[in-house]
């Protein structure tokens, strides 16, 4: 084994949670040799990049669907990415303070808004409630266009960075992590076929050659199951693709991240409206929610590779069968098939826009074509249930597999950090959690 084939650790993803990974050993731990491989000619090309997500650092704060300990989880991760922003001077360039809110349309829904905004407020003191004349001021193309007598409100703030180019983060981390450890090798279109155990180390496969390492983090989505699949872990887990996707408006009408109340029977994120970061002027209302028979949503399809990991059994059946006898999954479900079909998705997907923005016409909106992820939801066969958010396979053999849907982007440095302490036991070596929580936490 020469040098430039053998590392202390590897990591496999070059997206957000790979390359936070590789920033956080590089600064606060003393591993020399690191390695990252992507298989692609950049970083951050799929779900990581700007057009393949929301563009939120999802707080808890107005994402209806979360309970109180989730949200103060969740900010604590999300407060990390952000402290880490500022560290580098990224505010007004890589993440955003836009005015986001939740809202409630309807005497039911603005109820739900005063509860949760009370049960909230302790937790999240920068948050507001808006009533409606509060909302006029605020957003106003909330209520244009809207019956006089239904009634709206909001819990919001405009102090908090809201939106993150995470596909610009990216690649900020892994500057950065070269600049602390200049022993750090990237290997870019370089796609990791197979891993082996030999011994104590780990043999990676690329295009017939071979490399070593002593732990393995393996943060490349859905194809994270795909690869412990192949070395027999997570065999209890099935990943169910499900593909996103937006719709642009050019009407100048949001200045605002406009969330609209989740369902809790359904497992994805109602839609909502944000101005979009990287493209002026344009507004993004989404996301869709269709499954996908593919691992990357604008990559060739990957049918196997998509059965491999779906690994089709009676558990995963029931687990369907449970979700489509819902009548509410199942009308969401056949919505979002539509929401995909030209010559009828936007006459069907301008009145979701329009419980947003009433005055919304069906020539206002345009299927944002190239637009938005894959996301990969986990099926647990042990529960038969549906996992909603992060999952990751932890095997104690040094290696990890993490699978992170949303909102794994916001939580990438809480995942480093977790995976930091668990390749620090492994190999004995050091890692500064003071110094890590002075700089991100506090």
């Amino acid at each position: 084994m020469t040098k430039k084939h053998y590392y202390n650790v590897v990591i496999v993803g070059g997206g957000i949670s790979g390359t936070a990974l590789l920033y956080t050993l590089a600064k606060y731990t003393n591993i020399k040799d690191i390695a990252l491989f992507e298989k692609y000619d950049d970083f951050a090309t799929l779900n990581s990049n700007a057009k393949g997500n929301s563009q939120t650092l999802h707080c808890g704060d107005i994402e209806t669907n979360y309970t109180l300990d989730k949200a103060i989880k969740t900010n604590k991760t999300a407060t990390m990415l952000e402290n880490y922003g500022k560290l580098y001077g990224y505010e007004e360039k890589y993440m955003f303070k836009i005015p986001k809110m939740a809202i409630g349309v309807g005497e039911k829904e603005v109820q739900f808004i005063k509860d949760r905004y009370e049960a909230f407020k302790d937790a999240f003191p920068y948050m507001e409630y808006w009533d409606k004349a509060k909302l006029a001021e605020i957003e106003p193309a909330l209520l244009e266009g809207r019956d006089e007598n239904e009634d709206i409100a909001a819990m919001g703030t405009d102090k908090r960075y809201s939106a993150i180019n995470f596909g610009e983060m990216s690649k900020s981390f892994v500057r950065n992590a070269q600049k602390e450890n200049p022993n750090i090798d990237i290997h870019l279109n370089k796609e990791i076929q197979d891993i082996k155990k030999i011994g104590d180390k780990f043999e990676l496969s690329v295009d017939g050659k071979h490399y070593y390492a002593d732990y393995v983090v393996v943060d490349a989505g859905a194809h994270s199951l795909l690869l412990a699949h192949r070395m027999g872990h997570g065999l209890d887990f099935s990943c169910l693709p499900v593909g996103g996707s937006f719709y642009y408006s050019k009407v100048d009408s949001l200045k605002s991240k406009v969330y609209t109340i989740q369902n809790p029977k359904l497992p994805f994120a109602a839609i909502h409206g944000d101005p979009d970061i990287i493209h002026n002027n344009v507004i993004r209302f989404g996301p869709t929610a269709i499954v996908l028979p593919k691992l990357e949503r604008y990559h060739h399809a990957h049918f196997l590779d998509f059965i491999e990991t779906l690994a089709p059994s009676t558990e995963v059946l029931e687990v369907f069968y449970d979700l489509m006898r819902d009548s509410d999954i199942r009308e969401y479900a056949i919505k979002n098939f539509l929401y995909e079909v030209p010559g009828v998705r936007k006459k069907l997907f301008v009145k979701e826009v329009q419980k947003i923005v009433p005055s919304m016409k069906e020539d206002d909106i345009e299927f944002a074509e190239g637009i938005g992820g894959l996301r990969p939801q986990v099926i647990d066969k042990k529960t038969k249930k549906l996992f909603l958010g992060e999952a990751k396979i932890e095997t104690g053999e040094g290696i990890v597999f993490n699978m992170t849907p949303s909102p794994g982007a916001t939580s990438c440095l809480g995942n480093a950090f977790t995976d930091a302490k668990l390749i620090s036991k492994y190999l004995g070596v050091t890692f500064d959690i003071k110094m890590f929580e002075r700089e991100l936490v506090s």
